[in-house]
């Protein structure tokens, strides 16, 4: 059975341990973005009422914690940025994504914004077929220059309105 559970219902660490898991396929994911995931992985759990649990959820498969999503709302109403959006490893390739990433469009829309808005790496071949799969649409590729063994910046829109 699938849920959708609040950030806070976690203990610190939660996220970036699902990031450091999802990522595993590539050391060197781990080595370049470890700080950026723990400063991520702090201030959620520095602003669970006001932000964490507003902005994000944990997906939960029979009891356990398999990945999370969150978006950034600051630019609302014209868009809203999908921030992390994993699923650790084992549960990888069964549809649990798919399913995270259409709750989040979901609960985005309420904010009737104009579109959603994310990007991901070309190393990331699977997150493209998944936001492609739920209807979001390539709008640009970008040198990568920060991470170049992830590949180019690819950048995705869904409009809404």
């Amino acid at each position: 059975m699938i849920e959708f559970k609040k950030i806070s219902d976690f203990p610190k660490g939660t996220l970036y341990q699902q990031l450091e898991n999802a990522y595993s396929f590539n050391a060197k994911c781990k080595i370049n973005w470890a700080k950026m995931w723990q400063e991520y992985d702090d201030f959620f759990y520095a602003n669970l009422d006001s932000i964490a649990d507003k902005y994000g959820f944990i997906t939960v498969v029979d009891g356990q914690a398999i990945g999370h999503i969150s978006w950034d709302p600051r630019n609302i109403p014209h868009t809203v940025s999908i921030g992390h959006n994993c699923i650790i490893s084992d549960f990888k390739g069964k549809g649990y994504g798919k399913i995270q990433l259409q709750e989040a469009i979901r609960r985005i829309k309420k904010y009737n914004v104009e579109k959603i808005i994310v990007t991901t790496n070309e190393i990331t071949l699977p997150a493209q077929k998944n936001y492609e799969s739920v209807g979001f649409v390539k709008v640009k590729q970008r040198k990568n220059t920060d991470t170049p063994f992830a590949g180019d910046y690819i950048d995705y829109e869904m409009v809404l309105k």
